[in-house]
């Protein structure tokens, strides 16, 4: 007899291989999924029910000192439980008080779908002050890199024609689509958008509503839909729309961002955002957590660590930290050095959750991504 621990990651293939029951293969699996969930601010009440109630069904609630003789009125805590408890929580504290009826309609949301096929969302940008000098083109010579991009394995390609980058200049829509405008005619004379999808990186009303009309049918907003015009546009268009997270603009995103608790705030701004698309009628939504916008090295990295938390609002993850600054701050690189470092970055979010990778380098996260997929699905 020999014993030796297995990676579980898709848990159903894991257990048809052993040639369990196929009733019992669903229940298997959600017995294999470990859930580690921060709750924060809870009625020290529910603690005291919900610690209890996860005892009796094998989970646990960790919580601090004190909450059995109710020292302090609010306090945080961990639940550690499996798939297959988080659905008998969210059931039990329908029930009970304290706050604890919302803690169990909350614990849905982690019994998520299986995460989406990886795609990638290759960068084409149109304007000469991209941080990325590889990245730029312009006229013919786009609608020959798009064409390649196609060809490496992008699944999307996102055009922009103004950097974000941090302390870059504004420019006015004029501008924008001046930049932009023979690159889109040529994208819908040449009929591009039947050989992937097209996304625009803007949040121009006037910019996009053009890049719709010619086939387009992602909206990339850094803004999080902010303007209003932007979701009224998106809904009569029926497009997806990308949802960025990023404090302040990008000419000041970086001097000094501070937040009071990271993950609530991000969590809470995609709460808002998510509800006004909805309330526009905008039905289709991807969600970014956005890397280096407004962010320290400390931040990101964060982020990414927790990255599968941003699932339980059930929308597709966008990562796109292509050869940004963040590797510099970690192994010193210049700009045309970091693809080692991109590739990492984005092969563990996909892990944690992410299904659209934007990058730079398309062929090479062609490569990375098959490799990982077949080791993950070996």
């Amino acid at each position: 007899m020999t014993l030796y621990e297995i990676a579980i990651n898709d848990a159903a293939k894991i257990f048809e291989a052993l040639d369990c029951d196929k009733s019992g293969i669903k229940i298997l699996s959600k017995k294999s999924q470990l859930h580690t969930i921060f709750i924060k601010n809870l009625h020290v009440g529910a603690a005291n029910i919900l610690k209890q109630d996860a005892l009796s069904i094998g989970a646990d609630l960790a919580v601090p000192t004190g909450v059995i003789v109710a020292r302090d009125k609010y306090v945080n805590a961990i639940l550690i439980a499996n798939s297959k408890q988080l659905e008998v929580l969210s059931v039990k504290e329908l029930a009970q008080p304290f706050g604890l009826k919302q803690i169990a309609k909350d614990l849905k949301r982690f019994l998520q779908p299986p995460q989406a096929p990886t795609k990638i969302m290759g960068i084409v940008n149109a304007n000469e002050d991209s941080f990325f000098k590889s990245s730029r083109f312009v006229g013919e010579n786009a609608i020959l890199k798009m064409q390649s991009l196609i060809e490496d394995g992008a699944d999307i390609i996102d055009l922009g024609a103004v950097s974000s980058r941090p302390g870059s200049i504004a420019v006015t829509s004029n501008e924008e689509l001046n930049r932009i405008k023979p690159i889109l005619d040529l994208i819908y004379k040449e009929k591009l958008f039947e050989k992937a999808q097209f996304s625009l990186d803007s949040y121009a009303p006037e910019v996009l509503k053009y890049a719709l009309d010619c086939g387009f049918t992602i909206i990339n907003d850094i803004t999080g839909l902010e303007n209003d015009e932007v979701a009224k546009i998106a809904a009569l268009y029926d497009a997806t729309v990308v949802i960025m997270h990023m404090q302040k603009s990008p000419q000041i995103m970086q001097e000094d961002p501070q937040y009071d608790d990271l993950m609530l705030d991000i969590h809470h701004f995609f709460e808002q955002r998510v509800q006004k698309a909805k309330d526009f009628g905008i039905k289709d939504i991807i969600l970014d957590v956005g890397i280096g916008f407004g962010k320290t090295l400390e931040h990101n990295l964060q982020l990414l660590n927790n990255h599968h938390h941003f699932r339980s609002f059930g929308y597709e993850l966008l990562i796109g930290a292509s050869r940004k600054s963040m590797i510099d701050k970690i192994v010193p690189s210049t700009i045309e050095q970091r693809l080692p470092g991109t590739l990492a970055i984005h092969l563990e979010a996909i892990k944690k959750g992410a299904s659209i990778v934007r990058c730079h380098d398309v062929k090479e996260h062609f490569q990375a991504i098959k490799v990982q997929e077949a080791i993950l699905n070996s």
